[in-house]
């Protein structure tokens, strides 16, 4: 071994030279976390080595090649391709989104490589952004097959440990099935929609929040239409019987690279959640539970000597509105108003909200009483004075603040733009929730939020989404 490459909750990346052959290798030795019980640790090795060994015999250019695993002294070891890549999370959080062009191209060899895994029986559990690597002629290499996933129970330890980040996990292995090539499938349609988008669909400052978030929330594609964002539509669907299909997505994919019609309108980016009953809700509240008593971040594969262990992008955080006794939003003085839009408001050292707890945990669907946003009404069945109804995120590249002046009318301009989707704009108002340079500074996920409430100063009753 020649060098440490990274380091993650899971294990240790090392580059190594193979003295038999005089090929540089990667070699990742498996440190489990403490708190997993013995009998557990066994069953997490030995599945590892019979699927990485599975692994191994994979031929498929967008898979990361196993040479070997090797057991010695008590410890396993997997020596594979050293990629000279970053990985997709990297990507986004030092460029932003990702052009469709390259997108499509990372969806069709996602794709490959999950067909070629699904052929051989099997699962690769743990597609997310940074298990996709790109090289810099665009090369895609999907990494850790049978690692961060390869606990019997997909889902849980007998000891309630999530193994893996939810944000990326489907809903029916939320629910405790077991993982299937529909899963992955999922899992691929959140790495789209992270590469479209700049951010994860779900991605919560907690577990619970983000198992919440899957559980329940519905997704809405802004920056593409058609075909690709039908694609991510229709793999993010909830019901694993309804998803796409491999071959489905694949012929989506050659739809989405044909020259769009002159005069065509752009398909809407959103799909519905099916509706759900309530006992749902009681379920997914004891997965959320169980999650709480500990989530292990998966370790995700690292193989460029320079980027050390890869770290996911800042994407959004859980911020929310201001409601208020009158939802018309007093003045913020500084502060511009775009046409058409309410006074914009801030949060943060200074500003009009000052709950951080809440501007932390706000997400769109969340629906509040009064000024002070005691009472959350989860699924905005009843009256409430105002709805956070969309986000726009605010992350730069230099991480730098801006400037007010642009951070308003930036948020104003998306903030009408996810207004004037929704079906009963005539009857609401909206404003926007900005940042302050010190809540700026502060966060690590900046973002604005888009509020509505009745534009007669009435009470709302059922989501301004529709949903």
């Amino acid at each position: 071994m020649l060098e440490e490459l990274g380091r993650g909750g899971m294990g240790v990346v090392w580059l190594a030279e193979d003295l038999t052959i005089g090929r540089r290798v990667a070699i990742k030795e498996l440190l489990l976390p403490h708190n997993i019980a013995p009998q557990e640790r066994q069953v997490f090795e030995e599945r590892v080595l019979r699927e990485a060994r599975t692994a191994g015999r994979l031929n498929d250019p967008g898979i990361v090649t196993v040479h070997d695993v090797v057991r010695e002294h008590g410890s396993t070891f997997l020596v594979m391709e050293l990629i000279e890549a970053k990985n997709l999370a990297d990507v986004v959080a030092q460029h932003g989104p990702v052009p469709v062009d390259q997108v499509l191209k990372i969806a069709e060899q996602l794709l490959s490589a999950l067909e070629a895994a699904h052929r051989a029986g099997i699962v690769h559990r743990d597609v997310k952004p940074s298990n996709v690597m790109i090289d810099a002629n665009g090369r895609v290499k999907l990494t850790d097959f049978g690692i961060a996933q390869s606990i019997e129970d997909p889902k849980l330890t007998t000891s309630g440990t999530l193994i893996g980040s939810p944000t990326y996990i489907s809903p029916e292995r939320l629910l405790g099935q077991e993982a299937s090539p529909a899963s992955d499938l999922w899992a691929l349609g959140a790495t789209l929609f992270f590469a479209v988008e700049g951010y994860g669909a779900y991605e919560r400052p907690s577990t619970p929040a983000a198992i919440q978030a899957i559980m329940n929330e519905r997704v809405q594609v802004r920056r593409v239409h058609g075909p690709l964002a039908n694609l991510i539509l229709g793999l993010l669907d909830p019901d694993p019987h309804t998803r796409l299909t491999s071959g489905q997505v694949r012929y989506l994919i050659e739809q989405a690279r044909q020259p769009a019609t002159p005069g065509a309108q752009p398909v809407p980016a959103t799909k519905p959640m099916p509706k759900r009953k309530r006992g749902l809700v009681i379920t997914v509240a004891a997965v959320v539970l169980i999650a709480a008593v500990g989530a292990v971040m998966a370790f995700s594969g690292v193989f460029n000597k320079k980027t050390g262990e890869a770290a996911g992008p800042a994407a959004p955080g859980q911020q929310t509105s201001t409601p208020s006794e009158n939802p018309t939003p007093p003045s913020t003085a500084g502060v511009s108003k775009q046409q058409g839009t309410g006074t914009t408001k801030t949060y943060g050292d200074n500003g009009d909200v000052t709950n951080s707890t809440v501007i932390q945990y706000g997400e769109p669907g969340s629906c509040f009483n009064g000024m002070d946003l005691n009472e959350t009404l989860f699924d905005c069945s009843g009256e409430h004075d105002v709805e956070i109804f969309g986000q726009v995120q605010l992350n730069r590249e230099s991480g730098a603040y801006p400037g007010q002046e642009q951070v308003v009318t930036e948020s104003e301009r998306e903030c009408r733009a996810q207004f004037d989707d929704l079906t009963a704009k005539d009857t609401l108002k909206f404003w926007t929730i900005v940042p302050t340079k010190s809540a700026w500074d502060d966060y690590t996920r900046r973002k604005a939020v888009c509020v509505a409430a009745k534009a007669d100063g009435g009470k709302l009753t059922g989501s301004v989404r529709g949903n």
